[in-house]
């Protein structure tokens, strides 16, 4: 937390931080509450002390932009089938041994964010490539709130919608700005008990929580779920009842639920690749526990990343990856054999981006839209 940083050029100034009587600062943006003194730098790496305030020295600058399907949020229940223009910055707030995006989100030197782009240059490059909207994803986008923000408030100038992936590990103070900016958002619900978050991510689950009932019940921003079920580690058929029932009992039974498989990545390399099984089993217990809308993810299983309604049991969204097969909502969002409202924010008519992803250089001089041509 207190690694110094080379902070000669002057930063955009952050918010959220307050002065202490020793003289440091203390970070309010997430609940680890660093404490800084001049030139030191949070957990998270990009939020900095310089002088007497708090900068954030990852404003504009981006690790990569890239045009995905938006089922790879993953989103299920928005926009179906439509493009999303993606990027993240470097650094995070959790400090997870089993981190699928390592190389973005333990990133410790500034020098890899390679593209710059303002929030008018991003919310540009979204309509010229026909984009629905942006998402701040790879890495969590609750350390950089104060370039997220900017860039939701120039995409809703321009008709673009805004998605935050993020892991909800921020301050009551800080997220009523932060969700209200967004449309929607992917949390990622780690595990389901306290010592899974301490010692595999250095967290506390509590403060997730909070923010998930937040989001569903205080904001007009469309909520899903991610669970990333690890095996031995947060995979048992007990804490998935818990967890399940949880999302039913607190957020409501149309909350969609992703399980989504773990590969051995970062420094969890030795622990075995999540069965499908385990996953198949996931959704069961979900389903059974009342929830209506449970998908599984990083495997390939088409009858558990399709949508059906939950009265009549038609398949209204058919997948194959992040490809659609099938679309039976009436323009309204309900069953078109039933008539039962589906959940969601939709369009009268899918999108038909595909599992397509194309690498898009933001560049003054040269369109957005050329580089995905």
């Amino acid at each position: 937390m207190t690694d110094t940083i080379d902070l000669a050029v002057a930063q955009p100034a952050a918010r959220y931080w307050h002065a202490l009587d020793d003289g440091r600062i203390q970070c309010d943006l997430c609940p680890r509450f660093c404490k800084l003194r001049d030139g030191q730098r949070g957990l998270c790496f990009v939020r900095a002390r310089q002088g007497d305030a708090m900068t954030l020295t990852t404003y504009g600058r981006s690790s990569g932009f890239c045009v995905d399907p938006i089922e790879k949020k993953p989103l299920n229940h928005f926009l179906p089938g439509t493009p999303i223009l993606s990027f993240g910055t470097a650094g995070c707030n959790l400090t997870c041994k089993f981190c699928q995006n390592w190389d973005i989100s333990k990133a410790t030197e500034l020098d890899r964010l390679q593209d710059q782009a303002s929030p008018a240059q991003i919310a540009q490059a979204a309509r010229e490539m026909g984009a629905r909207s942006v998402a701040f994803t790879y890495n969590d986008p609750v350390i950089f709130l104060e370039y997220a923000v900017d860039v939701a408030q120039a995409c809703r100038e321009a008709g673009v919608k805004t998605v935050a992936v993020t892991a909800g590990y921020i301050t009551p103070e800080a997220r009523k700005e932060f969700f209200s900016a967004m449309d929607a958002a992917n949390i990622d619900l780690k595990g389901f008990t306290e010592e899974f978050y301490k010692t595999l991510c250095t967290a506390e689950l509590r403060a997730v929580l909070d923010t998930l009932e937040y989001v569903k019940h205080e904001t007009r921003c469309w909520l899903e779920i991610t669970t990333l079920l690890i095996p031995g580690r947060n995979d048992s058929p007990a804490e998935i009842e818990a967890l399940t029932q949880w999302v039913r009992e607190r957020l409501g039974s149309d909350t969609p639920l992703h399980f989504s498989a773990f590969h051995p990545d970062w420094r969890m390399r030795d622990t075995p690749r999540t069965p499908k099984a385990t996953l198949e089993r996931a959704r069961r217990i979900a389903l059974e526990n009342g929830l209506r809308y449970v998908y599984t993810g990083n495997v390939h299983d088409e009858s558990g990343q399709s949508t059906y309604c939950h009265n009549c049991g038609a398949r209204l969204i058919g997948r194959d990856g992040y490809d659609l097969t099938a679309w039976k909502l009436t323009p309204e969002g309900r069953c078109a054999e039933c008539g039962e409202p589906c959940r969601g924010v939709f369009e009268e008519r899918p999108g038909d981006w595909g599992s397509r992803r194309a690498p898009v250089h933001l560049a003054k001089s040269e369109p957005a839209v050329a580089a995905i041509a």
